[in-house]
């Protein structure tokens, strides 16, 4: 049996295992027990990642749309058709009405050779991805405070911390293997754990403080515990005034939220809100940990900014065991924007409206670069619905499932005048695709993804693809080259080569540097620099870390005598965002088969319902039949919901309201309604 080295497809944890092969095929995985992340151990999903990659689903020809059905074509007639089709488009109504989706599944190299595609070929900045739909409102947050819109802790670091803030983030089902290290911080170190979350999860057996908040309603809670700081003397006087600026006009802010009126705002107890505030400033080192309950809401980057603030208010930022640490959702989705599949940014954000950098890229790829900021996801499909968008280039994205209002976006996609879908298997999205182009799954390739605490990894080729799928670099490379521009590579390391050269904070990480390593973490600005544990050591990013006075906002949408339940959507251990790979896992289907939503006993009884029965969710965007699972680990009025099942597809309901600085859809909180179904 061989024993392959490589990176799991999963969450941003970036754990390593070996893929086991014989006579060509995966069969199981075993796991790599010095890999410092995953230390020999795996989480469900990681050790059954084996079992989608042969699958009989997967895509092995690509696809053409003859008399309305798909029908298997040659690779020559579908690239030249996706050529010809968007070179016409492009000719007939300009670069900005064609889009371009990367993908947090794919590769560094892929999401640069990709963001490479919209720019120098079709020229264009309308590229994006799915951080678009969980973390920009980070990117844009801690770039506004810190000057970098990343984790700013290591994993491992979380272990060592006095007092951990897990907020937004049911660790141990998302993040399991960092889950581990915030257990073995309370366990074996004495840390104190506090926890703001509105259901009660597993982490909350090992709280010192479990503080239940109405959703939507975090910047009061952040506020009202920074008005306790203040006011208690806790507060780090000598780090703010040397290492910051802005705190007079957040002070001046945050003092109108007194523990009892942030009471009102959130149902926090006062007296809660103030043991938190105890609690985090009187420790020596705190770390926030979050994720998409902090992000996914139109006031997401204001809940960033907040979580920013209470850190520099305590000076927990730039050493070990502190900081603010964004806990990202998919395996690739900080090597995707680090890459540059964001629409006003190149690779390591570099700003696409400065001269001196589109000059850089211009000279470096022999194309003029686009000066105005693209689309975003949720942008390009309400662009499509309006006719401006007239194609969409998808690699390894479903926003059929993905993304909010579905029903709008099916709208917007059905309208488009050319779609192409580049993808492992026949999503919900690439059945409604004129070309659907196969893949190589993560188990086929070589190449790179960057973890949640940027460091930069390798995933090793274990098996050859199925059929003729190709590596998603290779194909966007074949389409450029057919619309007249020549990109050429001869291997995901020629690509690596090149983000070297035109990304300073990757120019040090070479996969030779990597396999020494076990991964570098950026930034990594020389050959010989070790890569960076901890940023903001002895000065922000941006010189000073920045205070921003943030007012409480509520939701989009709020309840009322119609939809009086409040909806919020999210993840679970066994599947994963759309379902693509863990729904064609028999062991994962086969743990939870269908979908669900929680809801508390009182209001299951209120309207005749049980544990298991049928029930229909309605929002003023759609309606959903799917099964309750009666908890009092939720309140009562609250509904949760996981929206991996295409069968009861939680994005149906979900509001598309956007936050106005990181235009991120707000998933967790909508208006809903519930009923009883015979």
């Amino acid at each position: 049996m061989e024993k392959v080295i490589t990176t799991c497809p999963y969450c941003g944890s970036g754990c390593s295992y070996f893929l086991c092969v014989e006579d060509g095929k995966v069969i199981g995985v075993a796991p790599n027990r010095v890999h410092p992340i995953s230390k020999g151990r795996l989480c469900v999903k990681g050790w059954n990642a084996h079992e989608f990659v042969h699958h009989p689903g997967r895509l092995t020809k690509p696809l053409i749309r003859k008399g309305g059905n798909l029908v298997e074509a040659s690779w020559d007639e579908a690239l030249d058709m996706v050529a010809n089709r968007l070179k016409g488009i492009k000719e007939k109504s300009g670069s900005d009405s064609i889009g371009v989706l990367s993908s947090a599944k794919c590769t560094n190299e892929e999401n640069f050779v990709m963001m490479k595609f919209a720019r120098a070929v079709i020229g264009t900045n309308n590229v994006d991805h799915c951080a678009r739909l969980c973390h920009a409102s980070t990117v844009a947050g801690l770039a506004r405070a810190f000057g970098s819109g990343a984790m700013t802790n290591s994993i491992d670091e979380l272990e060592h911390a006095d007092v951990i803030l897990v907020t937004g983030s049911n660790t141990i089902e998302q993040h399991p293997l960092i889950a581990v290290r915030i257990l073995k911080a309370v366990r074996d170190h004495g840390a104190k754990l506090i926890l703001v979350d509105p259901r009660s999860i597993q982490l909350s057996k090992f709280a010192v403080i479990h503080a239940k908040h109405k959703p939507g309603t975090d910047v009061a809670w952040i506020n009202g515990v920074m008005n306790v700081i203040i006011n208690e003397g806790l507060a780090d006087e000598e780090f703010i005034k040397t290492r910051t600026e802005g705190f007079e006009e957040m002070k001046k802010l945050v003092m109108d939220y007194t523990p009892e009126k942030v009471e009102e705002i959130t149902t926090i107890p006062a007296d809660t809100i103030r043991e938190i505030a105890r609690t985090y400033a009187r420790a020596s080192a705190a770390s926030i940990v979050y994720s998409m309950g902090i992000t996914q809401h139109t006031t997401g980057t204001d809940n960033v900014l907040s979580c920013a603030n209470l850190a520099m208010i305590t000076g927990n930022v730039g050493k070990p065991s502190t900081g603010v640490n964004p806990l990202r959702g998919q395996n690739n989705v900080q090597g995707a924007c680090d890459l540059g599949a964001l629409p006003v940014v190149y690779s390591g954000y570099q700003s696409v409206a400065d001269e001196n950098v589109r000059k850089k890229f211009s000279e470096a790829w022999g194309a003029e670069m686009p000066s105005a900021p693209g689309l975003t996801v949720v942008e390009m499909v309400n662009a499509a619905a309006d006719g401006k968008l007239k194609g969409l280039y998808i690699m390894g994205e479903n926003p059929m499932l993905s993304d909010p209002d579905l029903s709008h976006v099916k709208e917007g996609l059905e309208k488009l005048e050319f779609l192409v879908v580049q993808d492992i298997f026949l999503t919900e999205t690439a059945e409604l695709a004129d070309v659907v182009l196969p893949a190589e799954s993560y188990a086929e390739k070589t190449g790179t993804f960057t973890n949640t605490e940027r460091r930069v990894q390798l995933v090793n080729k274990a098996v050859e693809a199925p059929g003729e799928a190709r590596p998603d670099w290779d194909i966007v490379s074949d389409v450029a080259r057919r619309m007249g521009y020549d990109m050429k590579y001869n291997s995901a390391e020629d690509i690596m080569t090149e983000i070297n050269k035109l990304t300073p904070s990757y120019t040090g990480i070479t996969y030779q540097r990597i396999r020494e390593n076990w991964g570098l973490a950026w930034p990594c600005p020389t050959l010989d620099h070790p890569g960076t544990p901890y940023l903001h050591k002895d000065k922000f990013t941006r010189g000073l870390g920045s205070f921003h006075a943030v007012p409480f906002k509520p939701p989009a949408e709020e309840t009322d005598d119609e939809y009086p339940f409040i909806l919020s959507t999210g993840r679970m251990l066994e599947h994963f965002h759309t379902g693509t790979m863990t729904r064609r896992s028999d062991t994962l289907d086969r743990e939870v088969p269908k979908g669900f939503i929680e809801m508390n006993p009182k209001d299951a009884d209120a309207i005749g319902v049980r544990n298991n029965w049928p029930v229909r969710v309605t929002t003023r965007r759609g309606s959903v039949v799917t099964t309750a699972r009666v908890t009092d680990g939720i309140p009562e009025k609250m509904l949760f919901m996981p929206f991996h099942f295409r069968e009861a597809a939680a994005n149906m309901l979900t509001n598309p309201a956007l936050d106005p600085i990181a235009k991120i859809p707000e998933f967790k909180v909508c208006a809903a309604t519930v009923e009883g179904v015979q």
